[in-house]
């Protein structure tokens, strides 16, 4: 474990880095007057031809290459507005995939163009059973477009009771630590009772610290975890009560951690995550007790979601990103994020207290299976089973509003 010495040290230098890196440009757009609207966008197809993509992301470098994430076990590079044909990682031997498992995100560290460090979240089988495991490994680039597929390096292994509730998001916040998104390990109404279940790593939101090694473990955890020292909590996590959470990213500018949490029978949920939250599941659903013993639905004990939205209006969540680019100005600091069953994109302001305004932005022909950020924080989402990315980009002048 980190000294408190040390541990402020580190906070202090990732805080430069973040400040200091292409991608903290968070002060390149300004909140419009009139915060109660949300300007109309459209889309622009970028690329295509992609398998079943399922996230995109950017290193901390200005060669406007985006990463692909394909469920089967690739990694793509979107160089000069082409997908290159050799992948930048070919893993496809070792992923499971298919429904909710594959290989799921990327992360590149905050240092990536000095190091060369990346990490991944997959699923694959483990042991002589066979058993469904999420893995959360770092690998090393061995030439500018090209990683190096031996110089995997599990961090950890979670074993999966069920294919679906994977999460399989990675990030690295302001902070500099890595950040991982766990479902419940799947099935309905999480028969096991993970999401309260603080002694698993499952229905929870970790913390770990890449850049330390603490004993057995090929990571650290960082000294200001909620958790440490605790009985019967692991200290990775950061906060715990989550369904399935699929996408979360941080405010550019504010550094709040918004989450989308899939859910149920009824309820959808988008979430801000803070240290030690207990976001509900399985006694909440989103703002409704699932509980069969509703005196177990106590409000005050849970965070409740900053938003939701009820069957059938969606049935899927996908969580995208505050918009903090230029090319729109009206939708600066609105928080975007879309349903992969309704294949709508919405957008929604919120105040810190409030969600002041939400507005769905447009009916798509796409499962949205994620978003992206480039460098300049312009936003895109992928089309999951047409294999597309697309731009969100303003309306022109003569298209008029929805």
């Amino acid at each position: 474990m980190l000294t408190d010495r040390h541990n402020i040290y580190t906070w202090f230098l990732y805080i430069v880095i973040y400040m200091w890196a292409p991608t903290s440009a968070a002060d390149t757009c300004t909140v419009p007057a009139d915060i109660k609207t949300i300007p109309a966008v459209r889309l622009e197809e970028i690329a295509a031809g992609l398998d079943n993509p399922v996230h995109l992301a950017h290193a901390d470098n200005d060669n406007g290459w985006l990463y692909v994430v394909e469920q089967s076990g690739y990694l793509r590079i979107l160089k000069n507005g082409k997908i290159s044909p050799r992948p930048f990682l070919d893993i496809h031997d070792e992923v499971v995939d298919g429904g909710e498992k594959g290989l799921l995100s990327i992360a590149f560290h905050p240092r990536y163009s000095e190091n060369g460090f990346f990490y991944v979240d997959y699923t694959r089988k483990e042991g002589l059973l066979g058993s469904l495991t999420t893995i959360i490994s770092r690998f090393k680039r061995s030439t500018e477009d090209r990683a190096d597929p031996d110089s995997e390096q599990v961090l950890l292994k979670i074993k999966q009771p069920f294919a679906n509730h994977n999460g399989g998001q990675l990030a690295f916040g302001p902070d500099g630590y890595l950040y991982i998104g766990m479902g419940d390990g799947g099935l309905a109404n999480d028969p096991f009772g993970h999401g309260q279940d603080t002694t698993t790593l499952l229905g929870a939101l970790l913390r770990i610290d890449v850049d330390h090694a603490s004993g057995s473990l090929r990571y650290a955890i960082p000294g200001d975890n909620p958790y440490i020292g605790k009985q019967d909590y692991r200290n990775e996590i950061w906060a715990y009560g989550l369904r399935n959470p699929w996408r979360f990213s941080f405010d550019r500018k504010s550094g709040a951690l918004y989450l989308a949490d899939v859910g149920q029978d009824q309820v959808e949920e988008v979430d801000v995550i803070v240290k030690g939250g207990n976001y509900g599941w399985n006694i909440m659903e989103g703002n409704r007790c699932a509980a069969v013993d509703r005196k177990l639905c106590d409000r005050d004990i849970y965070k409740p979601p900053i938003y939701t939205y009820q069957h059938p209006e969606g049935f899927s969540i996908t969580g995208g990103f505050v918009y903090r680019g230029e090319s729109i100005p009206g939708l600066c600091g609105v928080y975007l994020f879309a349903d992969y069953v309704n294949k709508q994109l919405w957008g929604l302001r919120y105040d810190g207290t409030n969600v002041t305004v939400h507005k769905k932005l447009l009916d798509t022909s796409f499962n949205i299976s994620s978003f992206g950020e480039d460098q300049s924080l312009e936003v895109y989402l992928l089309a999951h089973q047409a294999g597309k990315i697309l731009k969100i980009i303003p309306v022109d002048s003569d298209d008029g509003d929805e």
